[in-house]
C-alpha cells in the first residue's frame, strides 16, 4: 500500500510518500514555515511525489494529523486529506499529533510507556498516555497544569514534548513538539479506515468568537 502523508499540525509543512509493503519511505519534503500551510502544501506534497518518482494516481490511502495542534493548520490538512481521498477515491486517515509524538519517543526508549504533554498555554496543558507497545491508556484531554502535574508524579514511563519541564523538574528546557512526517505515514498505513474521515481534533475552542452584540439583525 502506498500511502500519502501530510503534516500541517504545527510549524512544519509536511508531505511523505511511504511503502508500507516494504517499510520503505519513498519520498519526504519539508518546510518550517510557522503559517501558511495553505499556500504552501500542494508544493511539498509534489517534492514528495517527485522524490518517489511516483503520481497522485498511484496513492492507495491519505493520512493526516488532526491535532491538537495549530488550529487553522489542521484544518488545512484536513480538508487537503479529504479533498485528495475524493479526487482519487481513496480511504483518508487520521492521526493525532500526541500518537505521533508517543510513537517518536518509542523509538528513543522502547517497552515504555510515555506521556505526550503539549504545553497548550493559558494554564493547560494536552496530553495522553501509552502503554509500552503503542496502545492508548486513556483519551487526549486539556487539562490544568495542577491537574496535570499530579497525572504525571503518578505515570511510570517516559515523558515527551513541549510541557515536559512542566511535568518533570529535572526535564532541561529544550523540549519542542515534533511530529515526523515517516512517523505519520507509517501510523496512517495502521489506521483503520472503518473510523471514518478524519476531522479535526480540537482540546479547546477557537480563540476568535462571533461579536453577538454587533450583529446586524437579518432581514426576510
Amino acid at each position: 500500500m502506498i500511502v500519502l502523508a501530510l503534516d500541517t499540525a504545527g510549524v512544519d509543512c509536511a508531505a511523505a510518500v511511504y511503502d508500507s509493503g516494504r517499510n520503505t519511505m519513498l519520498g519526504e519534503a519539508s518546510d518550517m514555515i510557522g503559517k501558511g500551510h495553505a499556500e504552501h502544501l500542494i508544493g511539498i506534497v509534489d517534492r514528495a511525489l517527485e522524490q518517489a518518482d511516483m503520481t497522485l494516481s498511484d496513492i492507495d490511502r491519505i493520512a493526516v494529523t488532526i491535532g491538537p495542534g495549530s488550529f487553522t493548520g489542521i484544518r488545512v490538512g484536513v480538508a487537503a486529506a479529504r479533498g485528495f481521498a475524493l479526487s482519487l477515491n481513496v480511504p483518508a486517515v487520521g492521526v493525532t499529533t500526541l500518537e505521533v509524538m508517543a510513537s517518536a519517543q518509542r523509538e528513543k526508549t522502547p517497552h515504555r510507556a510515555v506521556l505526550a504533554a503539549m504545553d497548550a498555554k493559558r494554564d493547560e496543558i494536552y496530553l495522553q498516555s501509552f502503554s509500552s507497545d503503542g496502545s492508548p491508556l486513556d483519551a487526549p484531554r486539556a487539562l490544568s497544569v495542577a491537574h496535570a502535574q499530579a497525572f504525571a508524579e503518578s505515570f511510570d514511563g517516559e515523558i515527551t514534548g513541549s510541557a515536559t519541564p512542566l511535568l518533570k523538574a529535572d526535564a532541561g528546557s529544550d523540549h519542542s513538539n515534533s511530529f515526523p512526517i515517516s512517523i505519520v505515514a507509517r501510523l496512517g498505513a495502521a489506521a483503520s479506515p472503518d473510523a471514518g474521515k478524519p476531522k479535526p481534533l480540537y482540546l479547546r475552542g477557537p480563540d476568535a468568537k462571533p461579536q453577538a452584540g454587533y450583529a446586524i439583525a437579518r432581514r426576510v
